[in-house]
Parts: C-alpha cells; structure tokens; sequence
C-alpha cells in the first residue's frame, strides 16, 4: 500500500474513532487476499471487529461506573453451597427476566451465604446485556441524600435514581435510622416502585425491620412498598466464609 494512502487512513481512522479498524485494516487485507475474500467480505470483517471492540469496551464502562466493590461473576459460584432456594431460583433469576419487568429481588438471611456475590453477579451479567446498574449501601446511599439535600441538589440525585434499570442495595438493616433517615429512605426507594428494579440485601428478617426503622406505620409502608410483586430469597444457610476459612486452614 502506498505511504500516503496508508497515512491517510491512519488519520482518517482516527478522526471518525474507528481505533480497531485503522488497528487491523491492512492485517485484514492480507487474509482477504489470501483466502480470495470479496471486497463487501473484507469490509464486513473489519467493521464486524470495531463492532464487537466497542460492544466489550461499553460492557466494560458499565460495568465500571456502576460502582461494584469487587467483581465477583455467576461462574464463581459454588451454586451447590447456596441455600436450597437460592440454588432452585438462580436459573430463572440469571435470566434477568426480572430487571426487565421492574420487580425487585429480596436476598435475605444470615451473614456469610452468598447474598452480596449474587447480587453482584446479577449486576455484573446486567452490565454485560446493556443494562444501567447502580451498586451502593444503604448507609451510603442515605449520607448521599441528605448531602444533597444540603446541596440543594436531590432533584438531580432522585432523577439519576429512577434512571437505573438496576439499583442494588446491600447492607440494609446493619444500622438503625432514626425518623428523618426513615422517611428520606422510604422515600427514594420509593422512586422506584413498581418501575425499576432494586436488589436488597439484608440479615434481617422482615419482622425484625421495626428495630432499623423505629416507626412501625413507616416500617409496614417500606415492607409492602419493596416487597410487592418481588421475588423473596431466603438466604439463610451455612456461611461460606467459614467453609472457606476452613479450607484455607486446612491446605
């Protein structure tokens, strides 16, 4: 290929962003002639390449600006150390079937047996079929709300909430709230409801919800309100940590 023509498609790549194709053009070129490629072959190999680049790059942005403390993925797994109703429900929820109908994903039980892996990788497999996921506790998610409230920024915040096609929230229940804290919770998850879906996670049972909430009334309201039409997850099992623990200690 001539120096200037080859100069030339450098900078042209360049100007239009088409990083892979100016990257593989002329490797492309000669496989087409070696294989006897038609020019509309050759040209749909190379825009089939920047294609899927840009498809891993976008997965990999999403999954970055979602905010996930760790990647843990669904392959990592030990799905037969789940609970027993975990194992029975993660085939349909891996499916992501949920996140498309607006239902939210209840992850309840014990510490230790998965709940925040399985969320995560939720998240992260949500992240890889193009959906918008949002990681974050609750506890950081209620300091954000009333630093913008201060700010006088909530509208922003509340409207970059109901956005999310998945919002996950872990840690719920590991800190009590007093009644402002109540309400500003009950009301920014409530953006949500019946729309987008959330994931909760938590060691409590419902029952034990009036300890973090205080106001009973606000606690039944924010039960129905998270609760409605989800699916309900016992996770409740033995821990993973400590199997692990004891099979470090062991080795």
């Amino acid at each position: 290929m001539e120096k200037n023509i080859a100069q030339d498609i450098t900078v042209y790549t360049k100007e239009l962003r088409l990083p892979t194709f100016g990257k593989n053009y002329e490797t492309a070129a000669t496989e087409a002639a070696r294989e006897n490629l038609s020019f509309e072959q050759y040209l749909h190999g190379l825009l089939l390449l920047e294609f899927e680049s840009r498809a891993e790059n976008r997965k990999k942005a999403m999954i970055r600006q979602a905010g996930f403390p760790q990647l843990k993925y669904l392959q990592d797994l030990s799905r037969e150390d789940l609970p027993k109703e975990a194992q029975e429900r993660l085939p349909q929820l891996e499916r992501l079937e949920f996140i498309r109908t607006g239902r939210n994903l209840i992850l309840a039980g014990n510490p230790g047996t998965g709940k925040t892996h399985l969320a995560l990788g939720l998240g992260i497999k949500a992240c890889s079929e193009g959906f918008r996921v949002l990681f974050t506790t609750v506890p950081r998610m209620l300091t954000q709300i009333r630093e913008s409230r201060s700010d006088k920024t909530l509208t922003l915040l509340e409207h970059r909430f109901e956005k999310y096609d998945l919002v996950i929230c872990d840690e719920f229940g590991y800190i009590s709230y007093d009644k402002e804290g109540a309400e500003l919770l009950f009301n920014h998850l409530s953006l949500r409801a019946g729309s987008k879906s959330t994931i909760i996670t938590t060691n409590l049972s419902f029952d034990r919800w009036p300890e973090i909430f205080g106001d009973p009334t606000l606690t039944a309201a924010m039960v129905d309100r998270l609760t409605h039409r989800a699916y309900l997850i016992n996770m409740n099992g033995k821990s993973y940590r400590v199997k692990e623990t004891r099979k470090w200690n062991e080795q």
